[in-house]
C-alpha cells in the first residue's frame, strides 16, 4: 500500500489558506442574511441591551438621588448639632451669668449684714460710754 499524495508544503499552505478564506466568507455571508429569523433574533437582542441599559441608567440615577439624599441627610444632622452646640453655649454662658449675678447679690447681702452687725456694736458700744 502506497502512502497517501500529500502534495508539498506550498500547496497545503495554499489549500489551508482557501479552507480559512472560505469560512471567513461563510461566517460574514451568516452575518449579513436577510433571513427573517436572523433579523428578528438580532431585533431581540437589541431591544434586550436597549432596556438593560435603560435599567442601569435608572439604577444609577437612583444611587445618584439616594447619595444625594444622604449627603442631605448628613449637611441637615450637621446644622441641627451646630445649633444645638450654640444653644448649649448660650445656656452655659447664661447659667454661668446667673450664677455670678446670685454670688454677688449674696456678697453684697453678707457685706450689708456684717455692716449692720458692725454698726450695732459700734451703737451699742456708744451707748454704754455715753
Amino acid at each position: 500500500m502506497a502512502p497517501p499524495k500529500l502534495g508539498t508544503h506550498k500547496d497545503r499552505a495554499e489549500e489551508s489558506a482557501a479552507a480559512r478564506k472560505a469560512a471567513l466568507d461563510r461566517f460574514r455571508a451568516a452575518r449579513e442574511t436577510n433571513d427573517p429569523a436572523t433579523l428578528a433574533r438580532r431585533s431581540e437582542l437589541a431591544a434586550q441591551r436597549a432596556a438593560k441599559e435603560e435599567r442601569r441608567r435608572i439604577a444609577e440615577e437612583d444611587r445618584k438621588a439616594r447619595q444625594k439624599a444622604e449627603a442631605e441627610a448628613a449637611a441637615a444632622e450637621a446644622e441641627r448639632k451646630r445649633v444645638e452646640e450654640i444653644a448649649a453655649k448660650e445656656r452655659a454662658e447664661r447659667e454661668a451669668a446667673e450664677q455670678y449675678a446670685a454670688e454677688v447679690k449674696y456678697a453684697e447681702m453678707m457685706a450689708a449684714e456684717q455692716k449692720a452687725k458692725r454698726d450695732a456694736r459700734y451703737a451699742a458700744r456708744k451707748a454704754r460710754r455715753g
